[in-house]
């Protein structure tokens, strides 16, 4: 065995998201459009807007692998309505601050979010989904935006049918598409055909 190959592996980190449709992606837009404005920040809107889902390192020679296994999750999930509500503030170990939209039924996401884990034989953990609009903000600036943001209502909807693999090398640099997996289980997704079938 070549530990030295090993070692010196590149590793990527995979990400697995859940996009909002182009509407709502547009609106989050806006909102970060405010924030960076606000705070004199364009930094904090270049971040492409999603709801992760998972996240793990590992070399690009196991991605395959990693897609055969979360493609049998995919091949039995339905589709189903993620509802958004309202921002609120989330505050990390550090201290630091992400603004974020929450979502009103957290159930179905909560349930993928468990079913991944166990492809994975990993122990679920608490997940709480939510779309970030601004993270490492300390508490001037939350206290700067946040006010202005949480009288407004965040509610939208979208369908989520799919989930998105991204990856990126560990070192650093933006996200790229890997695919698109989509959900199997067309027989009991929303607003389907089939599930008035006799």
């Amino acid at each position: 065995m070549n530990t030295n190959y090993e070692t010196s592996e590149a590793l990527f980190d995979y990400l697995l998201v859940v996009n909002p449709d182009v509407v709502v992606a547009k609106d989050v837009n806006r909102i970060r459009q405010f924030i960076a404005t606000s705070l004199e920040d364009a930094a904090s809107i270049t971040s492409p807007v999603y709801i992760p889902l998972f996240r793990s390192e590992f070399p690009a020679r196991f991605e395959n692998d990693f897609i055969d296994m979360v493609e049998e999750v995919a091949r039995r999930q339905s589709g189903f309505a993620i509802y958004t509500s309202r921002l609120e503030a989330v505050r990390h170990a550090d201290g630091r601050q992400s603004i974020c939209v929450n979502v009103a039924n957290p159930k179905p996401l909560i349930e993928l979010h468990k079913s991944i884990m166990q492809c994975f034989d990993l122990k679920p953990q608490a997940f709480k989904p939510g779309m970030t609009i601004a993270r490492g903000l300390d508490e001037v600036a939350v206290g700067k935006v946040l006010p202005a943001l949480t009288q407004r209502l965040f509610v939208r909807s979208f369908n989520c049918h799919c989930f998105t693999l991204l990856k990126r090398p560990v070192t650093g640099g933006k996200y790229q598409r890997v695919r698109d997996i989509v959900f199997g289980d067309i027989e009991h997704m929303t607003g389907s055909l089939f599930n008035y079938a006799a």
